[in-house]
């Protein structure tokens, strides 16, 4: 297996497989972790994929299974390891949205509504800087700049001549006017909005307020799409001290059809491309 495999991504399929070995058993997560003598919520952490799965924690597993080809159990163990190795976001310590960053590195393709700002993967570095101060106020001078480098970094995979991630952003009108910093930094914001939005395989709607009542009133959310059939889509929730991702086939279609509501309600392409125009030349007055 190669060694640059996203240990994220990775040790989400290994959950999977396990899962699909519990219930092939017919064997509840309580009931394995009864046999193995730990938490209920150890299990579903480890078939969630939120959690690192050492080799051991394979091998009783597969025991408890009853696995009895090897050549699984090999490939299992081998994931466990791969699982383990970092990816280039653990170079900057502890990030807390690292799940999501595993994610959103191996994604094909990722759909955001955001109803406040400008979403991450399309901020410059002085709005990213200007936000995380606003909105951790007390937060280090170190750690803000941590934030803003691995935000920039983040933005290779738009700019991956290889394979770029394609990009569907859904920003509220909102998001044009609140003052992230100054009306310089606005400015810079909005032209870097349109020219991110030019390249093929990036998509910018604003939501105007004239909408009124729209399905993401509730609030920011991303879908995640994977090359790999074996990757099921995924739904992000940022949270203010922990996050949600949603896999089930039913949520992730209810948070694709409201998408889609807010995609038709949404001014098209090029009006959209007038809008953000007409703003960053108004903070240039």
């Amino acid at each position: 297996m190669a060694s640059n495999v996203n240990p994220t991504v990775r040790r989400r399929r290994l959950g999977q497989e396990l899962r699909r070995l519990r219930e092939q058993k017919g064997m509840t997560a309580e009931e394995v972790a009864e046999r193995l003598l730990v938490s209920q919520s150890k299990i579903s952490r480890l078939e969630n994929g939120r959690r690192s799965i050492s080799q051991r924690d394979v091998r009783d597993l597969c025991g408890v299974y009853e696995v009895e080809d090897q050549r699984i159990v090999d490939s299992l163990m081998e994931m466990a390891r791969d699982s383990r190795q970092q990816g280039w976001w653990h170079t900057f310590g502890d990030i807390p949205y690292s799940v999501y960053i595993g994610l959103e590195t191996d994604a094909e393709s990722l759909r955001v509504y955001e109803p406040q700002i400008v979403t991450g993967l399309l901020q410059t570095p002085a709005y990213a800087e200007a936000l995380v101060r606003g909105a951790l106020p007390e937060t280090s001078s170190a750690e803000i700049e941590k934030r803003v480098r691995v935000r920039m970094r983040r933005q290779d995979r738009i700019n991956d001549p290889a394979n770029p991630l394609r990009l569907w952003v859904v920003l509220d009108e909102a998001a044009l006017h609140r003052v992230v910093g100054s009306r310089l930094v606005m400015r810079e914001q909005l032209e870097r909005l349109l020219e991110l939005a030019d390249l093929p395989h990036v998509t910018v709607q604003v939501l105007p307020f004239e909408v009124g009542a729209h399905p993401g009133l509730n609030g920011q959310y991303a879908i995640l799409e994977f090359t790999d059939t074996a990757d099921s889509s995924v739904v992000y929730l940022e949270g203010v001290t922990s996050d949600l991702y949603l896999e089930k086939a039913q949520d992730v279609q209810k948070y694709a059809l409201m998408y889609e509501h807010l995609r038709a309600q949404s001014l098209n392409v090029e009006a959209s491309r007038q809008l953000i125009d007409r703003m960053a030349k108004e903070y240039a007055q």
